[in-house]
C-alpha cells in the first residue's frame, strides 16, 4: 500500500523587537516548533532587554535587524524596520507572519506582510484605550495592525468585541487569553528553583518590610506627570516599614527626572533595569505594584499582587473591572491615598489580591496552536 506523503510543515515568521513582545512570543515559539517550521526575526527595537528574555527561554533569532540607534525618532524606526523586513520576508518565504501587541515593530511587521501579500496573525489583538494619543504611539499601532491582519488572537471577550465593532470578521477572531501568563507561569517555575540566587541579587532590600515595586516609563508621562509620580513615591517612602524598588528605564527623559527627585531618598532603591527572571522574582516578593506597564497589568493578578496603574487611560480595562488594579493616573494625592490603603493590608488588599486574573490561565499558546491548525486546514 502506497504511503501518503506528509504535508510540508507550515513556515511561520515571528517578528518582534521589544522585551514585552519577546516575553509573550517566546512560549508560543517553543510550542509551535513542534509542528511548524518557525523562523524568528528580532528587529532590535529593545536591544539588550529583549536579548535577555530570549536567552532565558532559549530562543535564538534567525534574523537580527539591529534597527535601534541613539535618539532615534519614530520616523527613523519605522522606515528602517520596514525596509529591512522586505529582505527577511523574501528570504524566509513564510506562509504566515505573526506579530504581537502594539509596538512599532508589530505595526511595521503587519504592514510588511501586507505589502508582500503574506497573511498576518496579530497576537494580543483588540486592546483599545479609545484615545489615539494615549498610549502613544501604541494605540494607533494596534489599530493599524488590526486592519492589516488576517487572524486576530484576542486575549479577552472584550477585546474580541472591540474588533468586531470595528468591522473585523468574527470568524477571524479567537479568544485565547494572553500568552504573557503562559510565559509568567513557566518563568516563575524556573526562578523558584534558585531562590538563593535571586535573593542575593537584592540583598540591599529589607524584605521584612512592605515592598512597593515601581515601573514607570511611558512617553505620555514625560515631564510634569512623571515628576508627580516621583513626588508621591518620595512621600510614601517616608512611611514606617516601607521600601520602594524602582528599576529605572534607560530613557534619558525618565532617568534624569528619577535621579533629580529620588536619588538618595530614604527607603528608595533606584536600580538598573531588570532582566525578566529577576523581575518575576521581585514581583513575586512585592507587596503592591505601581506601574504604567501593559504587561505587568496582565501578570500581577496571577501573582496575587494589587496594582495601581499610573496612567490616565488603559486599554486593559478588564483588570480594572475585575478588581485586580486601580487606575490612579499620575495624580500625586490619589497615588499616595490608594497606596496607603493597600499597604494597610485591610479589606481592599485582600479583595484585590484574590481577584481572578481576566487575562487567562496559561493556556493561550495551546489555544493559538489549535486556531492555527484550523486556519491552515481551511
Amino acid at each position: 500500500m502506497k504511503k501518503t506523503a506528509k504535508p510540508d510543515k507550515k513556515r511561520l515568521l515571528f517578528i518582534f523587537g521589544t522585551r514585552p513582545e519577546a516575553i509573550k512570543m517566546a512560549p508560543l515559539i517553543l510550542r509551535l516548533k513542534r509542528s511548524c517550521h518557525v523562523i524568528v526575526c528580532a528587529t532590535g527595537q529593545h536591544r539588550e532587554m529583549a536579548d535577555q528574555v530570549l536567552s532565558f527561554f532559549s530562543v535564538k533569532p534567525d534574523f537580527d535587524l539591529s534597527i535601534m540607534t541613539p535618539n532615534q525618532s519614530l520616523f527613523d524606526l519605522t522606515a528602517s524596520c520596514l525596509k529591512r523586513l522586505e529582505n527577511v520576508i523574501d528570504r524566509s518565504a513564510p506562509d504566515l507572519i505573526l506579530v504581537q501587541g502594539d509596538t512599532t515593530t508589530a505595526f511595521v511587521g503587519a504592514l510588511a506582510g501586507f505589502y508582500k501579500k503574506v497573511p498576518v496573525a496579530h497576537i494580543e489583538a483588540g486592546l483599545r484605550s479609545f484615545n489615539k494619543l494615549s498610549p502613544y504611539p501604541e494605540e494607533m499601532n494596534r489599530l493599524l495592525a488590526a486592519r492589516l491582519s488576517d487572524l486576530h488572537f484576542a486575549p479577552t471577550a472584550a477585546a474580541r468585541e472591540n474588533l468586531i465593532r470595528e468591522g473585523i470578521p468574527a470568524r477571524s477572531v479567537y479568544i485565547t487569553g494572553n500568552t504573557v501568563i503562559d510565559a509568567l507561569l513557566k518563568g516563575l517555575e524556573i526562578v523558584k528553583k534558585d531562590e538563593g540566587r535571586y535573593r542575593k541579587s537584592f540583598r540591599s532590600i529589607d524584605f521584612t518590610k512592605k515592598i512597593i515595586l515601581v515601573t514607570a516609563h511611558r512617553r505620555e508621562s514625560f515631564g510634569k506627570p512623571l515628576e508627580e509620580v516621583f513626588g508621591a513615591l518620595k512621600e510614601l517612602a517616608a512611611d514606617e516599614g516601607v521600601e520602594i524598588v524602582y528599576p529605572v528605564h534607560p530613557n534619558p527623559n525618565v532617568r534624569a527626572s528619577a535621579d533629580r527627585i529620588l536619588k538618595g531618598a530614604r527607603n528608595i532603591h533606584l536600580i538598573e533595569p531588570l532582566d525578566y527572571p529577576h523581575l518575576i522574582w521581585l514581583m513575586h516578593k512585592s507587596t503592591i505594584i505601581l506601574t504604567d506597564s501593559g504587561g505587568i497589568q496582565e501578570e500581577a493578578p496571577s501573582l496575587g499582587k494589587p496594582m495601581l496603574v499610573l496612567r490616565d487611560v488603559t486599554e486593559r480595562m478588564e483588570g480594572i473591572k475585575a478588581g485586580t488594579a486601580i487606575l490612579v493616573g499620575t495624580d500625586r494625592k490619589k497615588i499616595i491615598s490608594k497606596a496607603r490603603a493597600l499597604l494597610s493590608r485591610g479589606a481592599l488588599y485582600n479583595k484585590m489580591s484574590k481577584a481572578r486574573n481576566p487575562y487567562g490561565n496559561g493556556k493561550a499558546c495551546e489555544k493559538i496552536e489549535q486556531a492555527l491548525a484550523r486556519y491552515f486546514v481551511n
